[in-house]
């Protein structure tokens, strides 16, 4: 902050001058000694003021964290829940078909709360093996679609190895979340995912399905969809580039994040 700010702040007009002290005669050099330290202590009370609010904003974001860290643990808590009272109605019911359902309903929510911790997983953590988190949520993703509701479903990975800062492998894991969940609730058949090198990028991290193509002019920006909107978040936040094309021989569709 410049002295000419704090003088601003303290009601003083920017251009205050003192006159040198050879020229004062006595009277005059105690105006402007009184005038000085009036000056020095309202400069104090400003600096005092904004490191109050300082003080005041680090509270608030520490505020905001522990607050985003309490509604995580009561959804997990909530999630794990569901899963028991989804088990015992499976294991009370008294119609075979029934407790069939429940039981994987409660499979199902399950592995959306494991996928919800994963990509939890990172947080406090400074780099991570990204191949091998990439592996473990598609994993997770497998389980849940690899029911009786979705058998045909499956998650392939190809991934090569490569040490991520968790600045770049967090927005990444929700990416790739998102992608999945929409290859899964839009597409049909195998549900291919990929991490390799890109020339000129650095890398690329893509999810391909089998389904329907892409219509003619497919605009990302335009998609009002809370998912696609969320994707194209956190690929501005780790300076990314999302590019659209189709899946293996001419299939489906395929979305693909540059990054480095």
């Amino acid at each position: 902050m410049t002295i000419e700010h704090l003088l601003h702040r303290a009601g003083l007009p920017s251009n205050t001058i003192f006159e040198s002290p050879e020229r004062c005669t006595n009277a005059s050099y105690e105006r402007e000694l009184t005038r000085h330290r009036c000056t020095e202590r309202l400069l104090r009370d400003a600096l005092a003021r904004e490191a109050a609010l300082l003080r005041q904003k680090d509270a608030l974001i520490q505020q905001g964290e522990i607050l985003s860290e309490e509604s995580d643990h009561r959804l997990l808590n909530g999630l794990q829940m569901v899963v028991s009272l989804l088990s015992l109605q499976s294991r009370a019911a008294t119609n075979a078909e029934a407790a069939a359902q429940l039981a994987v309903a409660a499979h199902r929510v399950a592995t959306i709360e494991r996928v919800h911790r994963r990509l939890h997983y990172l947080d406090g953590v400074k780099a991570v093996e990204f191949k091998q988190y990439l592996e473990d949520l598609c994993r997770d993703f497998s389980t849940m679609l690899n029911s009786e509701v979705l058998p045909e479903q499956a998650i392939v990975v190809e991934a090569i190895e490569i040490k991520l800062l968790t600045a770049t492998a967090i927005p990444l894991g929700f990416i790739a979340n998102e992608l999945i969940t929409n290859a899964a609730k839009y597409g049909k058949g195998q549900i291919a995912v990929r991490l390799e090198a890109n020339p000129g990028k650095g890398y690329a991290l893509s999810v391909a399905n089998d389904g329907p193509v892409l219509p003619e002019g497919f605009d990302p920006a335009a998609c009002k969809g809370l998912g696609m909107r969320i994707i194209r978040s956190f690929v501005k936040q780790i300076g990314g580039e999302l590019r659209i094309g189709g899946g293996d021989k001419k299939q489906g569709a395929r979305f693909t994040v540059l990054f480095s």
